[in-house]
């Protein structure tokens, strides 16, 4: 049975919050996936009823409770508005 980290790069990468989490760690997290390759993060935090959306190291966008999270060129035509998962 293999053993460690696939070699195969997703093009996107979620990360659910949960309350235990440090900002510190998901930030480092986040750019360990872009500096591996991965195109899109979105970091859902559910409490907040939020979205960070991370194409690059400074590239961040946020999704407000009314907002949405867009798969953009990564996954064409996917939409997903937060309202509507985060209850």
């Amino acid at each position: 049975m293999p053993t460690g980290f696939s070699n195969i790069v997703p093009d996107l990468a979620v990360e659910i919050l949960s309350p235990e989490d440090r900002p510190r760690a998901v930030l480092d997290k986040v750019g360990e996936y872009l500096e591996a390759g991965v195109s899109l993060v979105w970091v859902v935090e559910p409490e907040a009823k939020t979205a960070a959306v991370h194409r690059g190291p400074v590239a961040v966008d946020e999704a407000g409770p009314g907002g949405a999270l867009d798969g953009e060129d990564v996954v064409p035509g996917f939409r997903c508005v937060l309202a509507e998962i985060l209850r």
